[in-house]
């Protein structure tokens, strides 16, 4: 950026009277369409699902669901997370991704997936730098587009140390 001034990245929660604006950003980031429970999960999310602003321009989001498992546990799907192209690479999707690996690592949630599309190595690549692997592949996940292949990558989280 010219003249050395830093651009503020900002987080703000999704709510009803903005998640037209996550509508706006997955249509025009992701190849296929989310259904009312899509959006359902991520206002219910609460702090786990955030827009992104570059100088105010809402340019990214991260949305994902509080899943429970067998036994009890729980763990987090990240069900999108994107940021428009002109934005890639000045920090947003890391602040959105640290921002989730914040919340798990203080709500004690020790696991994170999400699906990726096989050829999708750019995403691939930016999950692997936080610490995500491959876990599983799934055939004929996507209907629509292709490949139609997705991988699971998972990463497993460390609880905040408590403060005694």
């Amino acid at each position: 950026m010219g003249g050395g001034r830093e651009v503020a990245i900002s987080l703000d929660g999704v709510r009803d009277k903005n998640v037209m604006q996550l509508k706006k950003l997955n249509t025009a980031l992701f190849p296929v369409r989310y259904n009312d429970k899509y959006y359902a999960d991520a206002l219910a999310s609460g702090e786990f699902t955030k827009l992104a602003y570059y100088s105010d321009i809402c340019v990214g989001s991260i949305a994902c669901r509080l899943e429970k498992k067998e036994g009890g546990a729980i763990r987090v799907y990240i069900m999108t997370l994107g940021v428009l192209a002109p934005y890639r690479g000045l920090g947003i999707g890391t602040r959105l991704l640290n921002h989730v690996f914040d919340l798990c690592s203080k709500q004690n949630i020790p696991e994170i997936y999400l699906h990726v599309q096989t050829n999708n190595e750019d995403a691939i690549n930016f999950y692997k730098k936080f610490g995500f692997e491959i876990t599983e592949t799934i055939k004929n996940y996507y209907t629509n587009i292709d490949p139609p292949d997705c991988f699971v990558l998972t990463k497993f989280i460390t609880p905040s140390p408590v403060k005694k």
